[in-house]
C-alpha cells in the first residue's frame, strides 16, 4: 500500500491536531510531507520531532529562528520556510498527494490557491477560502484538475449524502447548525454575553475564532456560501436548520421528497479522515454513536432578526462578487475586536453590516481585486468599532 503524503497547513490548530491524531492512526497510510503553523513554535517543533516532515513553514522569519532552535538536536532538521511565499511554496510542493487545509481565515487562501493552482488534491477546512474566492477557486480547480474534498462536518456531510446521486435530482440541502451557546437567548441577554461564555461551546471544541463566529451564526452564514461554490447550488436552495444536539451534520432532500442525513458523534476525526482516505473508510478510533442513547433530535428554524450574521451572509452570497469577501474579512475583525474586550457581542453583526452598505460590489473580480476589498473592508471595520467606542464615551 503506497504512503499517502499529506502536508497540513495549520497544523497547530484543532483541525490540523486532528488531522495528526488520524495520521498517528494510520501510519501505514499516511506520512506528513509538510507541517505549516504560524505563531505556535513549540507545538510545532513537537509535532516536528513526532512526524519528521520534510519541509515546515511558520509565520515570519524570527519564528522561523525560533523553530531552528527549538529543533537543535533532532536530524533531519527540515526545510524552514516562512511567510505567504513559504505557505505557498510548500501547498504547491509536487511530491505532496494532498494538503489539508486548516489555516485560520483569509490567511488561508493564498496557500490554497497555490496548491489548486498546482493540481494537489485539497482537504478544505479553511471556509474563508471558498467565501472569498470560491468562483475563482472552483474554475482553477476544474483546470488544474485539482480535487476539494470538504472537511468541515457539515459539507463533508452533505458530499456523503450526495454519494451515488445526481445533482439534477437534488432540490434542496439542509445545513444544521448547533445554534451555538446563546441559542433562545433574549435580545438583552445577548447584550450581556461576555467572551469567556461565548467560547463555551456546548458541542464541538474548535478555535477561538470559530467559536465566536458559531455563537454569532456567522460560521453557518459562511458556510451557506460555501456550500454554494463547493456543489454548484443556488443559494436559495439551501436551509439553515437549528440542530442543537449536532448528531445530523447535515441533509440533501431530493426531488422525490426523499431526505438522506449523515449522523455521528460530535468529532471532527471522522469528516478528515472520509477526506484523507476517499473513496475509502477508516476505521477510526472513536466512541460510537448509540442511537439508544438518543433523547430528541430536535430541529428549529433560526432567528435572524436576534443572530444578523446569518442574513448578513445569504444578502452576500445573493450579492456575489467581492462582497463574500468583505463580509469575511468584516467579520474577522469585528470578532478579535470582541475577544479583546473592544466590542459587544451584538457589536459584531452592526460593524458587518455598517462595512457591507458602504461597499460598492466589484462583480467579477480577480485575486488582487478580491484581496484589495479584503484589506479595504479591514480598515473599514477598525474604523466603524473606534467611531462606536467614541460615540459611546460621549
Amino acid at each position: 500500500m503506497t504512503l499517502k503524503a499529506i502536508t497540513v497547513l495549520g497544523c497547530t490548530g484543532s483541525i490540523g491536531v486532528s488531522t495528526l491524531e488520524v495520521m498517528r492512526q494510520f501510519p501505514d497510510r499516511f506520512r506528513a510531507r509538510g507541517l505549516a503553523a504560524g505563531r505556535n513554535v513549540s507545538l510545532l517543533a513537537r509535532q516536528i520531532r513526532e512526524f519528521r516532515p520534510a519541509v515546515a513553514a511558520v509565520l515570519d522569519e524570527e519564528r522561523a529562528g525560533e523553530l531552528r532552535e527549538a529543533l537543535t538536536g533532532f536530524h533531519p532538521l527540515p526545510e524552514i520556510l516562512f511567510g505567504v511565499e513559504g505557505y505557498e511554496e510548500m501547498a504547491a510542493d509536487s511530491r505532496t498527494d494532498m494538503v489539508l487545509s486548516a489555516m485560520v481565515g483569509a490567511a488561508g487562501l493564498r496557500p490554497t490557491l497555490a496548491a489548486v493552482k498546482a493540481g494537489r488534491s485539497i482537504a478544505l477546512a479553511n471556509k474563508e477560502t471558498l467565501v472569498a474566492a470560491g468562483e475563482l477557486v472552483m474554475d482553477l480547480a476544474a483546470h488544474t484538475g485539482s480535487r476539494i474534498l470538504p472537511v468541515d462536518s457539515e459539507h463533508n456531510a452533505i458530499f456523503q449524502a450526495l454519494q451515488g446521486n445526481s445533482l439534477q435530482a437534488l432540490r434542496r440541502i439542509l445545513l444544521t447548525a448547533s445554534g451555538g451557546p446563546f441559542f433562545g437567548r433574549s435580545r438583552g441577554e445577548l447584550e450581556r454575553v461576555t467572551p469567556e461564555q461565548a467560547l463555551k461551546h456546548p458541542n464541538w471544541s474548535m478555535g477561538a475564532k470559530i467559536t465566536i463566529d458559531s455563537a454569532t451564526l456567522m460560521n453557518k452564514g459562511l458556510e451557506v456560501i460555501e456550500a454554494c461554490r463547493l456543489f454548484d447550488v443556488p443559494v436559495d436552495r439551501i436551509a439553515v436548520h437549528i440542530h442543537p444536539e449536532s448528531i445530523v451534520h447535515s441533509m440533501v432532500e431530493y426531488v422525490d421528497g426523499s431526505v438522506i442525513a449523515q449522523l455521528g458523534i460530535p468529532d471532527m476525526k471522522i469528516p478528515i479522515a472520509y477526506a484523507l482516505a476517499y473513496p475509502e473508510r477508516l476505521p477510526v478510533a472513536n466512541p460510537r454513536l448509540d442511537l439508544f442513547q438518543l433523547r430528541n433530535l430536535s430541529f428549529y428554524p433560526p432567528d435572524e432578526e436576534r443572530f444578523p450574521c446569518l442574513r448578513l451572509a445569504f444578502e452576500a452570497c445573493r450579492k456575489g462578487g467581492d462582497l463574500p469577501a468583505v463580509l469575511n474579512a468584516a467579520n474577522e475583525v469585528a470578532v478579535q475586536a470582541f475577544l479583546d474586550g473592544q466590542l459587544d457581542f451584538p457589536g459584531i453583526p452592526r460593524t458587518v453590516e455598517a462595512v457591507m452598505d458602504r461597499h460598492d460590489t466589484v462583480s467579477a473580480p480577480d485575486l488582487e481585486a478580491i484581496l484589495a476589498a479584503d484589506a479595504r473592508a479591514r480598515e473599514d471595520a477598525r474604523r466603524e468599532i473606534l467611531k462606536r467606542a467614541r460615540d459611546e464615551k460621549a
